[in-house]
């Protein structure tokens, strides 16, 4: 695995050096926010993983997170706050980011998260174009989604770009049609458990997995006030 990290905190990249070293891990540090996503643009498929920490000189972690996903949907990101702000998290998720982590953090936390992220990157959807003739895991009236592809048709058409995490919530909420999941049942199966965080990161990953459905047909995915969410296909009724 190849991780870019860009992180100003030089102690921090030294411990986390070492671990990754352990792990056989190729690394690259940053300390400079522009250096570092520099040298993601230069080289975008070079890399398996990207941390970024969000206080950065020159250019800091939310503003880099948004220009990578305008190269790449698919480079897992995982953000670093040492903030107590909940709204610096969840707005490093509404940009792109796959998780946060909170600092001062474990190690052994973040490479849990680190190889959780990649393992899920690992298969990737085959090239748009192909005809769509696949065995699909979960058929219901509308949605059609194969996990060996990672691939989710709404009506015929691809839903596009979606991160690891937003497959699994969708593929999660298509598997069980209208059963109602609180935030920490999705925690608890999609996240790292137990989960060191806040639950609003499950409110940001849906509101982006909402905004992709939206590109193709009605919602899906529909909020039970004060529980939850569940998946409910247009024009069901209770």
């Amino acid at each position: 695995m190849k991780i870019l990290m860009i992180e100003d905190n030089e102690s921090v990249t030294e411990m986390m050096s070492m671990f990754f070293e352990n792990e056989n891990y190729d690394a690259a540090f940053y300390h400079d926010g522009k250096e570092g996503y520099n040298a993601f643009e230069a080289a975008p498929n070079e890399w398996d993983i990207a941390i970024l920490d969000l206080n950065l000189p020159s250019m800091d972690g939310i503003q880099i997170c948004r220009e990578m996903r305008k190269i790449s949907d698919e480079i897992p990101i995982i953000m670093l706050t040492a903030r107590d702000s909940e709204s610096d998290q969840v707005i490093g998720l509404e940009m792109g980011a796959d998780d946060y982590v909170t600092k001062p953090f474990s190690p052994i936390t973040l490479l849990a998260r680190i190889k959780a992220l990649h393992r899920r990157a690992q298969i990737v959807p085959s090239e748009q174009g192909e005809e769509v003739d696949e065995e699909f895991d979960i058929i219901t009236d509308v949605l059609k989604i194969n996990t060996s592809t990672r691939e989710a048709y709404y009506n015929t058409v691809l839903i596009e770009n979606l991160t690891p995490k937003e497959f699994d919530l969708l593929m999660t909420f298509a598997g069980s049609p209208k059963r109602v999941f609180t935030r920490e049942d999705l925690l608890t199966s999609l996240w790292e458990d137990p989960f060191y965080g806040d639950e609003r990161t499950v409110d940001a990953h849906i509101k982006k997995l909402r905004q992709k459905i939206e590109t193709v047909g009605p919602q899906l995915i529909q909020t039970v006030w004060g529980v939850g969410y569940k998946y409910e296909e247009p024009g069901e009724t209770e």
